[in-house]
């Protein structure tokens, strides 16, 4: 059996599901190809923390999806970061650049719940569950033709095939785009923990020779913790008990917020990074990892990703209005080029902050205090820095502006 669709999005998580529902009422056939059966979720929606800059709260916001939120949310009011062994500090107040916060903590899992429940609202999206693309077959006639396995069908024809299928897109392989990767010989350790102080709004990055750690005001007055370790350290950090494990954070964090109480279960992921060498092909978009995957130091990565998401969105309805082919080469092509200033620029920010802060000797040492304290004593990098954090880099699409919440 053999469907047809304007546009078919492969992969159901963050990005994927956020631009379905950024198509609704465009008048687009729509279908999404998920992995994972009705009854799960996949597996990005997990305990992890979420940063959402403001660019990205105002699209999920105007979207509809923060309103189904059943977890509170925790406001970034303020930035505090710092280097262990260097000199100096950057702390960034929101009300200093006319902001109430810089955005949001949210529980990747509250988020994937909200998702679904606006997904399940949607008219005319078409959901194939439990379906793996497997590669393409020969074009026919403006369609790019699916090959799939699971409980939906053989092939699919498709309009334009977007790609939203992770860091390891099996669809980008299959359209021949290469990548380049990086490993960053760190694991990030993920978990929830308590403090003697509770969160007040600050979000902290203590940088360190094995990576960040990182700690998330989160809404339910726990904080939101992302600890580098070496990949040759990961297993025994992972073996730690509870007291063990904190003792080793508190170290590498400092006392700003007391003395640690207690943590949860905890996740490792490596610290990979991942850049597609095209972002289009004949009929063919990445968005989000399958685009590009980063560091998670600076918090960009799901917040870039969305950014693809809306500009995409934003020409296909446009498209779609005006009674276009979703496919066509001067849309992609328009794409690209809107995408290019802002992805550039968050992914190099991301790579040499990663980079340069875990670099152990004393020159770099020296480079990143006087780095600090430059920073600290100049109002005009501090913004360019808080308006990166936001969100507001490039061309930023019209449902990331304040605007869209009008």
């Amino acid at each position: 059996m053999t469907t047809t669709h304007d546009v078919v999005i492969i992969g159901g998580g963050l990005v994927g599901a956020s631009l379905a529902i950024a198509l609704e009422g465009s008048g687009l056939d729509v279908a999404m190809v998920e992995a994972t059966p009705a009854a799960a979720m996949p597996a990005v929606f997990d305990e992890r923390n979420l940063s959402f800059a403001e660019a990205t709260v105002n699209a999920l916001t105007a979207l509809g999806v923060m309103q189904l939120l059943r977890a509170p949310t925790g406001a970034i009011t303020r930035i505090h970061a710092s280097r262990r062994g260097d000199f100096g500090r950057v702390v960034l107040d929101a009300a200093d650049h006319g902001r109430s916060a810089f955005g949001q903590v949210v529980v990747a899992r509250d988020f994937g719940d909200a998702l679904e429940a606006r997904l399940a609202g949607l008219a005319g999206l078409v959901r194939h569950r439990a379906t793996r693309f497997t590669g393409f077959a020969a074009a026919e006639g403006g369609h790019r033709v699916l090959e799939l396995a699971g409980d939906g069908p053989a092939r699919m024809r498709a309009r334009l095939v977007v790609a939203a299928d992770g860091m390891h897109s099996g669809v980008r392989e299959a359209l021949g785009i290469s990548a380049a990767r990086h490993d960053y010989g760190q694991v990030l350790m993920v978990a929830r923990l308590r403090a003697a102080s509770a969160p007040d709004g600050t979000a902290y990055e203590r940088l360190g020779d094995d990576g960040p750690t990182a700690l998330l005001p989160r809404g339910d007055r726990a904080w939101g913790l992302v600890h580098g370790v070496a990949s040759e350290d990961a297993g025994a950090v992972q073996a730690l008990d509870g007291a063990g494990f904190l003792a080793r954070v508190q170290d590498a964090f400092g006392w700003r917020i007391g003395r640690l109480l207690s943590v949860g279960p905890r996740s490792a992921y490596p610290a990979l990074a991942v850049r597609a060498r095209a972002l289009v092909t004949a009929r063919a978009v990445l968005v989000g990892n399958a685009a590009q995957s980063m560091h998670p130091v600076g918090a960009q990565g799901f917040n870039l990703g969305l950014r693809d998401a809306m500009t995409l969105a934003g020409l296909l309805r446009a498209c779609a209005g005006a009674g276009g082919d979703p496919g066509d080469e001067e849309l992609l092509v328009a794409h690209a080029a809107r995408r290019d200033e802002d992805r550039s620029r968050t992914l190099e920010f991301s790579d040499g902050l990663a980079r340069f802060t875990a670099n152990p000797t004393p020159g770099a040492s020296l480079l990143r205090s006087a780095g600090l304290l430059a920073l600290a004593a100049s109002p005009g990098l501090q913004a360019g820095l808080a308006g990166g954090a936001m969100g507001y880099r490039g061309d930023v699409p019209a449902a990331c502006r304040p605007a869209a919440l009008r």
